[in-house]
């Protein structure tokens, strides 16, 4: 089991931004570069996006997801499952580590899609004790968060060290990031908070960016590379490491000194 200094060190990046500014991408590249340069260390991937991008994202097939778990246990409970309550929660937390998928230098799990349309509370609370359950056993763990501010509202993700703000050139995108930024400075616990302004059309674009109070981490152009990748539903992995998304991540990560500026 991991000593109480290893879990006050585990590294909690939160991804989260408007849908359409490429987060996805970004968590995947971030997941990257993570196993790359910290070869010895824990990491997990947390999709937590209902969208489920980052599994294609970082070429991972997902067989069950937290959700299935979740719901499972339910089942059996509305079945007559004779067990109580605390029995049957505590196999839905030992069956978590069903879902985990290991994969080269990382592990992954995903969220699964909400029980019925709109409807994101109980896996959002479910989420909120995955992540309090499981970064224990990790040193570093990328949450891909859902599009907006739902997530951080609800306090799923009410202890992170890193918050990471995705936007794009859009007075929409960067409208987003302020909003989650002011509710997470009510709601969430955080050591650092920064943006990440990605699919910029020209760096020119810089100047007119409203970020209010947040530091920028990195500014990345459009890339016609990794659209492609998108399109294709290929692994960042495959990305050359002088792609732009790649070097802008690269970037972040050596600001808030998650990797030496050496890399």
């Amino acid at each position: 089991m991991p000593s109480d200094k290893e879990k006050h060190d585990t590294k909690i990046l939160a991804v989260a931004g408007k849908g359409g500014v490429g987060k996805t991408s970004i968590a995947a590249s971030i997941v990257r570069l993570l196993a790359e340069n910290h070869p010895d260390s824990r990491i997990l991937a947390i999709d937590a996006d209902p969208a489920v991008g980052l599994s294609t994202a970082l070429g991972i097939e997902v067989e069950i997801t937290i959700d299935d778990i979740r719901k499972a246990v339910v089942a059996a409970a509305e079945k007559g499952d004779t067990r109580d309550a605390v029995e049957l929660l505590g196999e839905a937390r030992y069956r978590i580590f069903d879902a985990l998928v290991e994969a080269d230098g990382f592990s992954f799990i995903a969220v699964g899609r909400p029980e019925a349309a709109g409807c994101y509370c109980k896996v959002n609370l479910y989420l909120k004790e995955v992540i309090s359950i499981l970064a224990d056993n990790f040193d570093y763990v990328v949450i891909d968060g859902e599009a907006g501010v739902e997530q951080i509202n609800r306090r799923v993700m009410e202890k992170v060290t890193h918050l990471l703000l995705i936007t794009d050139s859009s007075r929409k995108g960067t409208q987003v990031i302020r909003t989650i930024k002011k509710v997470a400075d009510e709601l969430v616990m955080y050591e650092q908070v920064g943006a990440i302004a990605n699919r910029l059309p020209s760096m020119d674009v810089k100047q007119y960016l409203d970020m209010g109070d947040i530091p920028v981490l990195a500014y990345i152009p459009s890339d016609a590379a990794l659209a492609e990748f998108d399109l294709k539903g290929e692994n960042v992995f495959f990305l050359p490491k002088d792609a732009a998304i790649v070097r802008g991540a690269r970037e972040a990560l050596t600001k808030i000194g998650l990797l030496d500026g050496e890399h």
